[in-house]
């Protein structure tokens, strides 16, 4: 029995996009309930500050 695999490729990306959307909204409220971020981007422009000032 021969079976038609149409739509299969739509079906995985669909698939995929599914389960990145659910990767990004687990970080980001991951990152929204914790200081992680805002600590990292704050020596992240420290260290730019003081590159840029020479120190």
């Amino acid at each position: 029995m021969i079976h038609s695999e149409n739509g299969q490729a739509t079906a995985e990306y669909a698939l995929v996009l599914v389960a990145a959307a659910i990767v990004a909204l687990a970080l980001i409220t991951w990152a929204s309930t914790t200081d992680a971020l805002p600590a990292f981007f704050n020596s992240v422009i420290q260290k730019v500050v003081s590159v840029a000032n020479g120190v």
